[in-house]
């Protein structure tokens, strides 16, 4: 009885968590993943072709937005992915570390454990995540309805007939899996080991431990906000990188593919001939996660490795503050 009255309160939690996370995680996607570029691009002729995409770099901008051109259906696009990994990760936590699973929604954040477990935790979690967000980033950026219990057709038009064909080429899409590896090491070991090394004894909610000053909080708590300048960036990236599609040849688009027989009728939403956001062409990928910085940077400006920097943040704070 007891069991069932967990599993009963963890449905609750798990479902009152993606009520609100999906939209905000949704949003931040779009804004991350939204090409911005500042100067004039240029023609197959080399000359200048003004850029009219959508300029947005406000979150609650972008949120409104998606509300206005796609609705509540379009605010919750990816709802299924989410599910689903939240589903495997809270069980997967609640079998072998005998918690109720992640605590922050989007971020490694290990139930406690020793290090090998942390460790453990960690690799399973970006394993079981990074073909998850392929997906979850792609079904809420794209501009077609996808139905909730349609995972085929889902796929068809997400991935790449190559893809589908050679899955474990999303774990090979340049530059990736290595801006997850260093977020997640970072984020999980890094600053959890940093917090027990300066902070030897801290649980939050509990009495202070004699090794407690505050200046040994100070000094941690601006570790933690300086890490945001190297999270935020890396998860920019890993966006931009996550929708980038996988093709046969790198000649090949999406539309040259669909010619071969892997066309679908699909539907729009009722704002499709106002795009929501822009994204960059496939025919000139990044090339790898330090191409990918420096023509953010060269194309986007600087500011657009720092889009909701203050979501990271305050991500950064309660991951590496939980217990």
């Amino acid at each position: 009885m007891a069991l069932v009255v967990d599993l009963l309160i963890i449905a609750v939690a798990l479902a009152t968590s993606l009520l609100i996370t999906v939209p905000i995680s949704g949003a931040l996607v779009r804004l991350r993943a939204n090409y911005n570029p500042k100067g004039l691009q240029l023609d197959d002729e080399g000359g200048p072709l003004p850029y009219t995409g959508p300029q947005l770099t406000s979150f609650f901008g972008m949120l409104l937005r998606v509300k206005r051109l796609e609705g509540w259906a379009g605010l919750y696009k990816g709802l299924m992915p989410h599910l689903i990994t939240a589903v495997i990760m809270t069980t997967f936590s609640f079998l072998f570390y005998d918690s109720s699973g992640p605590r922050h929604h989007g971020m490694a954040n290990p139930p406690r454990a020793g290090l090998f477990g942390v460790l453990m935790y960690s690799i399973f979690w970006m394993v079981i995540t990074l073909p998850a967000m392929v997906i979850s980033y792609r079904s809420v950026t794209t501009p077609y309805k996808l139905p909730y219990f349609s995972p085929r057709y889902s796929l068809r038009i997400l991935l790449t007939p190559t893809e589908r064909r050679k899955p474990w080429l999303l774990y090979r899409t340049p530059g990736l899996l290595p801006a997850q590896t260093i977020a997640v090491l970072y984020g999980a070991l890094g600053l959890r080991t940093l917090r027990h090394f300066v902070l030897p004894g801290y649980r939050p909610g509990a009495d202070l431990p004699e090794s407690f000053t505050p200046l040994r909080f100070g000094l941690y708590f601006i570790v933690v906000i300086v890490s945001t300048a190297i999270l935020c960036p890396l998860e920019v990236i890993a966006t931009k990188l996550a929708i980038q599609r996988n093709h046969a040849s790198a000649e090949l688009n999406s539309v040259l593919q669909e010619e071969e027989g892997d066309a679908e009728e699909t539907m729009e939403y009722a704002g499709a001939e106002e795009d929501v956001i822009g994204l960059r062409h496939e025919r000139d990928p990044y090339t790898g996660l330090i191409d990918c910085a420096k023509r953010i940077a060269q194309e986007e400006g600087p500011t657009a490795l720092f889009r909701a920097w203050w979501v990271t943040m305050l991500a950064c704070i309660a991951t590496a503050f939980s217990v």
